[in-house]
């Protein structure tokens, strides 16, 4: 019995309280400390008192604001962004945002507006952005003129406006975006476009309104950045109406689920009266394509053939000497001598990407663009056992290549010889087959960023990255370590120059302390989603300021030592760990709350031991791992019992000794 008690006694004394404490649930998400919050989706019907008034942008989608007036915001003062997407909103009373002097960005989208008031936009200083998008709107009468001389942008997509014709006095001075797409504008008058004549460089969106007439002369001296007529099936009364104009961009392409005629060359002889420097014909198809399409395209810088069904192009093309942009992405070309890249001499940038068939690389087929800076050849199941000197044969200038998402492509040393200008390469998810011991990058010593994501490389060579000296970006994601070890001898050891480091999905288990010791100027290091424990992090003590990227590995424990190097770090993600939150790791639990501002994807940084706090956030978890009050009660009761018995013990032993003298 007296043992069962002292037992007892020593349980209570040395046991822990352990408790989760959670911080009660926010209405609003806190996005920006006293002044960003999202209270979206909230079924609020009004502003909730807990938001500071400090406050200066509020997310407050689909909520339930049917009215709203000068008292509704009247607190939140500093506001300069306000999102009432979808709150129900029918009327909007007089002087509404009148204590709202910063406001520079509102929008009503999707709200059944019957009734704003004339007065219901005084109050801000510089009201800029305005989107009464879907509000089923059927006439620009009815958005309040006032107070609007700032407003750089005005969306209206999807209304039931049939002209774009502004009201005598809205100020259009500092108007650059005015986006009509979907409404029921099928004519454009001189009156409508002369109401905008005192807009400069403005993007005008008129994107699936389909526009069967504009009168002769309406845009005659008129001088636009972009304009968007997406969806107009008839490009003909486009190119007569436009005549005569200045335009940078012009969007003319067309959308899959529309049935269209295809065009004929001749469409385009009203080019010639115009003067565009970029054209976007997507997804159109060509009638007659020959090397005098393209004739009154002189002054052109860019154009966008994207999926226009092109097998070819015809050689001699005349009109694009000056072309400087030509993409020709989601065709079906066989090969790539069939662009005719002699007839561009001129382009510095070149896209052909998603190829609907296999594209075959050819031998010197883009030698006539020595000026190319850029080659996108990314998505075209392109497959060849020598890459890539012959293919990219007098690409001297060429600075970014990609060839992404390809099939194999075998390389062998200096195989980038024809391209030593590189700066950005991009492989990611090319099997490379590396045909040498050597370095197929070797030669390019001006490289920068080097994608070799889920390339199934052979990481054991140890010059595979040799000849880089330049190289700052480094993706290796998805290739696997011998062993899952990066050891303190390894292929990174020579990119000296290196910042960023992505080393996620590598199946890493281990990284040795030695293994990144050269690599000093890291600010970027990601080793999410491998295997790794906290020994790991060791190798990154001699590094300082970086942003540290964790996540979903198998840290469930930080020893104390390991904190001073966790503490010298910008940035750190920890998000699916199975972190331990117990007595045990008491230190690492202390730091996290007192470098939270230090911490990544908080909210999903969790528990995931002992069983009791399983799911429960790191930040909400307190442990008193000391001796409880509890404890200390028994430890005196303890103590008194084991004085009472020591004195009793020591008389029962002097009795006995004197009584055997």
């Amino acid at each position: 019995m007296a043992l069962d008690i002292s037992c007892f006694l020593l349980v209570a004394l040395f046991s822990v309280s352990c408790e989760a404490i959670a911080s009660s649930d926010q209405l609003c998400v806190e996005k920006e400390t006293n002044k960003t919050y999202n209270c979206e989706n909230l079924g609020l019907s009004e502003i909730p008192g807990t938001l500071p008034n400090s406050t200066e942008c509020l997310e407050f989608s689909f909520n339930f604001l049917p009215t709203i007036q000068n008292m509704t915001f009247s607190r939140l003062v500093n506001l300069t962004f306000l999102d009432l997407t979808r709150c129900q909103i029918y009327w909007i009373h007089e002087d509404t945002f009148q204590s709202q002097h910063q406001l520079d960005t509102l929008v009503l989208t999707a709200n059944p507006l019957i009734f704003m008031a004339e007065t219901a936009l005084n109050g801000p200083r510089s009201l800029k952005h305005l989107f009464f998008i879907q509000t089923g709107m059927s006439s620009l009468e009815f958005i309040p003129v006032h107070n609007l001389k700032n407003l750089e942008s005005l969306h209206l997509g999807s209304n039931h406006i049939s002209s774009i014709k502004l009201p005598k006095e809205f100020p259009t001075e500092k108007l650059k975006v005015l986006d009509f797409q979907n409404n029921a504008i099928h004519h454009l008058s001189k009156e409508d476009i002369q109401s905008l004549q005192l807009a400069t460089n403005l993007s005008l969106n008129l994107r699936g309104n389909d526009i069967t007439g504009i009168e002769h002369g309406a845009f005659k001296s008129t001088v636009f950045q972009s304009l968007d007529f997406g969806g107009t099936l008839n490009l003909l009364v486009l190119f007569k109406g436009l005549q005569n104009s200045t335009i940078q961009s012009l969007w003319l392409g067309t959308f899959e689920d529309i049935d269209e005629e295809e065009i004929s060359s001749s469409v385009f002889e009203g080019l010639c009266e115009m003067s565009v420097e970029s054209i976007s014909l997507q997804k159109h198809h060509f009638l007659d394509i020959s090397s005098s399409t393209f004739h009154c395209f002189t002054n052109l810088q860019e154009l966008d053939l994207t999926a226009t069904h092109l097998k070819e192009l015809p050689s001699g093309i005349t009109g694009l000497n000056n072309l400087k942009k030509l993409v020709l992405s989601a065709n079906k070309f066989d090969n790539l001598c069939q662009i005719s890249a002699a007839s561009f001499p001129s382009l510095t940038h070149l896209y052909l990407k998603g190829n609907v068939k296999r594209l075959a690389l050819g031998t010197g087929c883009l030698a006539n663009l020595e000026n190319l800076h850029l080659l996108d050849l990314s998505h075209d199941d392109i497959e060849t056992s020598d890459c890539c000197n012959l293919q990219l044969k007098n690409l001297s200038h060429l600075q970014s290549l990609n060839l992404s998402y390809n099939e194999p492509l075998g390389l062998k040393t200096e195989a980038f010889q024809e391209c030593p200008q590189l700066e950005l390469l991009d492989l990611a998810f090319t099997r490379l087959r590396v045909q040498a011991a050597q370095s197929p990058f070797q030669n390019l010593h001006l490289l920068k960023v080097l994608n070799l994501s889920y390339c199934l490389l052979d990481t054991s060579n140890q010059h595979l990255l040799d000849g880089l000296p330049a190289l700052q970006h480094l993706n290796l994601q998805g290739n696997h370590f011998p062993n899952g070890n990066i050891q303190n001898t390894n292929l990174l050891q020579i990119l000296e120059s290196l910042e960023v480091l992505i080393l996620s999905f590598c199946d890493l288990s281990f990284i040795d302390q030695q293994a990144f010791i050269s690599l000093k100027i890291m600010n970027h290091v990601d080793l999410s989603h491998n295997r790794l424990t906290s020994k790991s992090i060791e190798s990154l003590s001699h590094l300082k300021g970086i942003y540290l990227n964790l996540a979903s590995n198998s840290i469930s424990s930080i020893p104390p030592g390991l904190l001073p190097i966790l503490s010298q770090q910008r940035t750190i993600n920890l998000r699916g760990n199975p972190l331990d939150c117990t007595c045990s790791n008491i230190y690492f639990l202390d730091w996290y709350k007192e470098n939270r501002q230090k911490l990544e994807d908080t909210e999903d940084t969790l528990c995931a031991n002992p069983p009791l706090l399983k799911g429960v956030k790191l930040s909400d978890v307190t442990l008193s791992c000391g001796i409880t009050a509890v404890g200390i009660f028994f430890l005196i009761v303890f103590l008194l019992l084991f004085t009472v018995a020591l004195i009793f013990a020591v008389k029962y032993f002097l009795r006995w000794k004197y009584q055997h003298i």
